[in-house]
């Protein structure tokens, strides 16, 4: 899958915006296509193309591909937490980095700045500038870090 360059991904706010985007793309906003990114927009974190399926009671396929179109366009990416599958959020007002804790699940959203003391450690140590938008840093959060001992 060919995923859109940092530069190309849109910024929008509302759902009507990030129809207004498409559409100025030139790309059609099919049923299938609108209620896939309605069902984005009221979710209230990354959800599967699984989840997206059974809530709108539509193929699983048509998901998927509808979900490749708005990736290729910026309007949406996947994340990857924990073993599960892919996960899909709205780019919208920008990216997003995570922590994700591999003991109950939860996945903590943090803007890319807060983070970069950790990449500048990487970077300087290593030589690697490191991402955490697709792959999360793994680990185990502070609740469970109490409730285990750990």
């Amino acid at each position: 899958m060919t995923l859109a360059p940092q530069a190309n991904r849109l910024a929008f706010r509302s759902f009507d915006e990030a129809v207004a985007a498409l559409r100025e793309r030139g790309m059609r906003l099919s049923t299938a296509r609108r209620l896939a990114l309605e069902a984005l927009f009221a979710a209230e974190r990354p959800v599967s193309a699984e989840w997206i399926a059974e809530r709108l009671k539509i193929e699983l396929t048509s998901v998927y591909r509808n979900l490749e179109a708005l990736e290729r366009n910026g309007i949406v990416r996947h994340v990857h937490l924990g073993h599960g599958p892919g996960l899909y959020l709205l780019v919208g007002e920008g990216e997003r980095e995570y922590l994700y804790c591999e003991r109950c699940g939860s996945a903590q959203a943090l803007e890319p700045e807060q983070l970069d003391p950790v990449r500048e450690q990487i970077r300087e140590r290593f030589g690697h500038r490191a991402r955490f938008t697709h792959f999360p840093i793994v680990g185990t959060c502070a609740a469970c870090q109490v409730a285990g001992g750990a």
